[in-house]
């Protein structure tokens, strides 16, 4: 194995286009040494892809370049310890990658939580959401595909080469008003896009965009918020124990509600700023970012669903920080209309 395994959790609303994006990504040669976990036999859809029992009860089969796949059990550590041990006579070196590619239902926050479990492995995790660019709008409403959007490292649009050029200019303002935070892969050249969709992704950065206060999109029910320090303490520098308890009831006081979290903060008992990031309620450890003593502005960007007005005040320790709606507030959130559940409308 590798000193760093990516783990990518791919995701995208039903129809989306994810499992042909992840297809045609391991036809390529930069797809060796690739493993997939799928939710439930044959979604990949490859063809004569039967999966077996090879060792245990994790049904598991070869691919081509050397990759392996494998069927998710009610155990992902299990399932993932069962991929690094599986052997793969036609690998040209260790694993480097695991693809777990999740149904078009799933909400990330569930597997991401169970990765917490594999904390012994030095895996860095992303996720990567797929969003189709000729149904996108029509399935915002979705509250799956919402949570999905939210929680994605890197946003992916689909089938963009199928677009006429006037949706093409519209795609990359619509992912941006779903997440801000995420890096998005938008390119017409279904290679390129298919390349740039499972790049690593780049050293962990933060866009200047985030910034800015002006509203950038709108979700019936999705906002994003900035967070600046209210400018009480010397330097906008916050007690330690203070962002972590903020943070802490930030969570338990939204629960499933927040959907993602990222900045950078100052601390007292640092000289360099903290990068603080969640999906959903799962948060990385905070850690230093940049070079000691350079300058950094403070501030925290929320993804959240169902936002009450001064709800964000109302956590504390209060006072720490100070809010602004990134996301226009839509009538239908005012309304207090709710979102449908995919279950209800395909089933």
């Amino acid at each position: 194995m590798t000193d760093i395994l990516d783990f990518v959790v791919l995701t995208g609303f039903l129809g989306s286009g994810k499992t042909t994006l992840l297809r045609d990504y391991l036809a390529r040669p930069e797809a060796a040494d690739t493993a997939i976990i799928v939710n439930e036999a044959g979604e990949i859809g490859l063809d004569g892809l039967i999966l077996r029992e090879t060792g245990g009860d994790v049904p598991m089969t070869m691919l081509a370049n050397g990759c392996v796949c494998c069927q998710m059990t009610s155990d992902l550590a299990r399932t993932v310890e069962a991929l690094l041990a599986a052997e793969r006579p036609e690998a040209s070196g260790p694993l480097r990658r695991i693809v777990l590619e999740t149904s078009g239902l799933s909400k990330p926050g569930p597997v991401l939580r169970q990765l917490a479990s594999l904390a012994g492995f030095p895996m860095r995790v992303s996720v990567v959401a797929t969003y189709d660019a000729l149904r996108g709008p029509g399935t915002t409403a979705f509250e799956e595909a919402a949570a999905q959007w939210a929680a994605a490292h890197r946003l992916v649009v689909t089938k963009l080469d199928a677009a006429p050029p006037e949706r093409r200019a519209q795609v990359r303002a619509e992912v941006a008003g779903l997440n801000p935070l995420a890096e998005t892969v938008a390119d017409p050249d279904r290679h390129a896009a298919i390349a740039a969709a499972f790049a690593p992704l780049p050293g962990v950065g933060l866009d200047p965009a985030l910034l800015q206060p002006e509203p950038i999109g709108a979700h019936p029910r999705v906002a994003v918020w900035l967070a600046r320090p209210t400018g009480r303490l010397p330097c906008n520098a916050l007690p330690y124990d203070d962002l972590a308890a903020w943070l802490d009831n930030l969570a338990g006081h939204l629960g499933d509600r927040l959907l993602r979290l990222k900045g950078l903060v100052r601390v007292a008992e640092s000289d360099r700023p903290l990068l603080v990031e969640s999906v959903g309620t799962l948060f990385s450890r905070p850690r230093p970012f940049g070079r000691p003593g350079e300058e950094a502005a403070s501030f925290v960007v929320v993804i959240a669903r169902d936002l009450a007005a001064g709800e964000l005040e109302d956590v504390t320790p209060a006072g720490l920080f100070r809010f602004a709606p990134r996301v226009a507030e839509s009538p239908f959130a005012r309304a207090g209309a709710g979102l449908p559940r995919a279950e209800a409308v395909l089933g």
